[in-house]
Formats: structure tokens, C-alpha cells, sequence
């Protein structure tokens, strides 16, 4: 860690993020969720290096890959990472891969910049930073 992070104030905040796909594969599932991943990364100056944990969730309609195949080939090789599905709500939105990134970092909880791309705006249409 460099002397400027280590002269910071650091906590555990969590990034949420979420964006729909098109159709269940690999491919699919894998160029949504590097999408996704690259957006939050830039709308919050995420460095990797500074990433404590992510857990990934899709609906159960979503099980051709997993998610975190994206975040490893992107490189995030020491981050702990885990998936899971989402509980099948009837009247829940389809097709949803879902994040929480947990960030150690110095902003507050109010600077944190989640991310809805794609139809998952529907999930938190209050976020004024939401995305579509």
C-alpha cells in the first residue's frame, strides 16, 4: 500500500451494481458482467488492489457460466470471490446478474456510485446515478 493510503482513513464500503443479459450463455454472461465490472471500476476510480471481496448473484435463469470468470479474466486474481443465485421472486426482473463489490477505501458511503445498466435501472430507479 502506498504512504498515501496508509495516511488515509480507510473503511469496507460495498459498490452495488447489477445489469440484465440478453440470453443464457457463457458469452453472454460473461461480456454483461465485464461491462458491468468496467463501469463501476470508472464511475468510482476503483483500484483492484484495493478490492476486499465480490460476490455475484443471477437469477436462476442465468447459469451458463459464472460470473466471476469475468472478474478473473480481467486480472482481479486476489480478490476472494463468490457466486450465488438470487432467491426466484415471480415477479422479479429476469436475466439479472448482480454485484456487491466490498472496496476498502476513504470515501463515505454518500460518494459511492452504484451502478444499473441496462433494463437492472428497474431495480433501484431511486439511485439518482443509475445508469440505462
Amino acid at each position: 500500500m502506498s504512504p498515501t493510503k496508509l495516511a488515509a482513513s480507510y473503511s469496507c464500503r460495498g459498490v452495488r451494481g447489477a445489469i440484465t443479459v440478453e440470453v443464457n450463455t457463457a458469452d453472454a454472461i460473461l461480456s454483461a458482467t465485464r461491462e458491468l465490472l468496467e463501469a463501476m471500476v470508472d464511475a468510482n476510480e476503483i483500484d483492484v488492489d484495493d478490492i476486499g471481496s465480490v460476490f455475484f448473484s443471477t437469477t436462476t435463469d442465468l447459469n451458463a457460466e459464472f460470473p466471476a470468470v469475468a472478474a478473473r479474466q480481467m486480472g482481479w486474481m486476489d480478490a476472494p470471490i463468490l457466486c450465488s443465485h438470487e432467491m426466484a421472486v415471480p415477479h422479479s426482473l429476469p436475466m439479472v446478474v448482480r454485484v456487491l463489490i466490498m472496496w476498502n477505501t476513504p470515501r463515505s458511503a454518500r460518494e459511492i456510485k452504484h451502478v444499473y445498466l441496462r433494463d437492472a435501472w428497474q431495480l433501484r430507479p431511486d439511485r439518482a446515478n443509475t445508469v440505462s
